[in-house]
């Protein structure tokens, strides 16, 4: 039965193989779909996949491209994925087209970035109820910079509560599309894509160049660790071809390798012969070290690595968001570090460095592009690899100026100085990172939100009323800090779902920010550690020891809980000691014996306090520490 399998894929490679020869050049289209979250982009790669005959059309194809199982229970694309499909427009004439996916979500910005940088062309695709969002918006200024076709698409459509007029007027005045370039459609019922869009594609998207009598050269995408295969490359061939056991190098790290498997996505790894000029594919190279495929590297011939032009580098993506990692339920450590670290072979924008806790013991500092990207992280985790991780509170980079010295950048609290000492540590300034924020919501909701902004510490920056009837354009400033803290959640809350958010890094700025701690009986605990802003310190010092104190059993001596900043007591509470009833025997007794046995067990006590060690239990760190 393998055998059968094995020859039956070789035969459809063969078929593909030769489809992809008779296909000049010219009539390849290389496009990506860009869409704000929720819009409906995998929906149309599935009905795209469907109508070229790349998966047969039945009531469960959904999510195909989406291949991760927490893609698919949150229904967002996370990783960006490709397939190739081929389009015959009539009989006799037959086009290549090649998806490059794009995840909606603004934590995973970079991904559009490389998925924009490999295609001549992108569909923006706009719901029919909902309208241009910010995500929308950030996608067409961004295709736009990179100089790109772009093709508007309104979906939903058939949906009864859809504004097409609405939307479209949205995308002429707003965007500055010709309105007989927009093409309407559903995703869902396929309706206007075989007749509309895909004709459409071809006409407005150019071929791509390259030339295939040049020397091979070819854009690394993207990359992925196979447990078997090795590294697999995800390429874009830009010039001439490459074929299985060609001698290939990096012209960023000048290694050498041997092809040892080529193909498609189509829309599984499906092998060929040889990939060409304009075609987009996978190479896997027998590279051991994934950290050795350098995102928008340049592959190369080895025999004619000197002539070779190398293309631009992707600027590698900056972790925005920090946590720290510790195992949890006395999971084992090693088992644990080696999951971690097969997770982040497939994850190239996590951070990964070792770090110790006073109170949990050995961990990781881990980075992450936001605090989505965080959550997904750890859910795969759990999902993939059975593990189970306690995970501190999310902080972000703090930039620590010295007179005299090099800036340090902080991402564990527990590092940051204290300001009570800056005469003695020479400290010059604290700055922290700020994000220019893009929210678009409806009119009604404005105040609210402006008044959400304004309790994060956002400066505005710019208010804009778009054409349409009730859409507003909110431009704020705000620290990176309280974006990560619910911010999102708060926003969605108050605008009852209707507002979006996009954000791009501001830089770092001075700010008056300090270390906020929890002590138990004068210990700080490390893991609980958090830099705020110092007009936050009150309220949350308060709030802290009344939360936590919930979490800490009983013990034979009193417990005393307490936040500090910069050497202060800001709040305290304090937990009874468990007292035995030393006085039940005695009936009739003396009071003198009374108060004799009453300082006896006082003094027990406090012997006992000076000895004695709160054992706080991981499940109060992870109750405290759940929002």
């Amino acid at each position: 039965m393998i055998r059968l399998s094995l020859i039956f894929r070789r035969f459809a490679s063969i078929s593909i193989q030769q489809r992809l020869d008779n296909i000049p050049l010219k009539d390849y289209r290389i496009f990506s779909i860009a869409a704000h979250i929720d819009h409906g982009k995998s929906t149309l790669s599935d009905r795209l996949l469907e109508i070229t005959n790349v998966i047969d059309k039945h009531n469960n194809n959904k999510q195909i491209l989406d291949k991760l199982e927490v893609e698919r229970e949150r229904g967002i694309t996370i990783k960006a994925q490709t397939c190739s499909m081929f389009y015959e427009n009539t009989k006799t004439h037959e086009y290549l087209l090649q998806l490059i996916d794009t995840p909606g979500h603004v934590d995973f910005k970079d991904e559009v970035v490389r998925s924009f940088a490999s295609v001549d062309g992108v569909i923006l695709l706009v719901d029919a109820i909902k309208g241009v969002q910010a995500q929308t918006v950030a996608n067409f200024k961004l295709a736009q910079e990179m100089n790109l076709t772009m093709v508007p698409v309104i979906n939903k459509v058939d949906v009864k509560n859809s504004q097409v007029d609405v939307v479209q007027d949205q995308l002429v005045h707003d965007l500055g599309f010709p309105e007989e370039s927009i093409v309407r459609i559903s995703a869902k019922s396929g309706l206007n894509i075989k007749e509309q869009l895909l004709p459409k594609i071809i006409e407005a998207i150019p071929s791509p160049n390259g030339e295939i009598d040049s020397p091979f050269r070819a854009l690394l995408i993207d990359s992925w660790y196979d447990p078997y295969l090795g590294v697999v490359l995800l390429t874009k061939i830009v010039d001439g071809k490459v074929k299985v056991g060609d001698k290939i190098m990096s012209g960023q790290t000048k290694k050498r390798y041997d092809v040892k498997e080529i193909g498609i996505m189509y829309p599984n790894q499906t092998p060929l012969d040889h990939l060409s000029c304009g075609q987009v594919g996978y190479i896997i190279p027998g590279m051991k070290n994934i950290q050795d495929a350098i995102l928008g590297d340049t592959l190369i011939s080895q025999s004619h690595a000197k002539n070779t032009v190398l293309l631009p580098v992707f600027k590698e993506p900056k972790p925005m968001v920090f946590v720290g990692a510790f195992p949890a339920d006395g999971l084992d450590f090693k088992a644990l570090d080696e999951n971690i670290n097969k997770l982040v072979l497939n994850d190239r924008s996590v951070s990964l460095n070792r770090e110790t806790s006073d109170a949990l013991g050995q961990g990781w500092r881990l980075g992450f592009l936001g605090s989505l990207h965080a959550s997904v992280f750890k859910e795969r985790l759990e999902k993939e690899y059975g593990s189970k991780l306690i995970i501190t509170q999310p902080t972000v980079p703090y930039l620590v100026q010295y007179e005299g010295r090099e800036p340090k950048m902080i991402t564990n609290p527990s590092q940051f100085p204290d300001s009570s000492s800056k005469h003695r540590t020479k400290l010059k300034s604290l700055q922290e990172p700020f994000v220019k924020t893009t929210i678009t919501l409806p009119n009604e909701y404005v105040g609210p939100v402006i008044q959400l902004c304004e309790n994060n510490r956002g400066q505005q920056l710019d208010v804009n009323y778009t054409t349409s009837i009730d859409q507003v354009e909110l431009v704020y400033d705000l620290p990176l800090a309280q974006l990560i803290d619910d911010f999102f959640g708060q926003l969605k809350s108050i605008s009852h779902g209707f507002a979006t958010l996009d954000y791009e890094s501001n830089g770092f700025k001075e700010s008056d920010i300090v270390k906020l701690e929890l002590l138990v009986n004068g210990q700080s605990l490390d893991a609980l550690s958090h830099v705020v802003h110092r007009s936050q310190v009150q309220h949350l010092g308060r709030e802290w020891v009344k939360k936590f104190k919930e979490y800490i059993r009983l013990q034979q001596y009193e417990v005393i809980i307490q936040s500090r900043c910069n050497g202060k007591m800001i709040a305290r509470e304090t937990i009874k000691a468990r007292r035995k009833d030393v006085l039940a025997k005695l009936h009739a007794s003396d009071v003198s014996r009374r108060k004799k046995l009453l300082a006896k067990q006082k003094e027990g006590k406090k012997n006992l306090k000076s000895v004695g060690n709160v054992t706080i239990s991981q499940d109060a760190y992870q109750a405290f520490l759940r929002k």
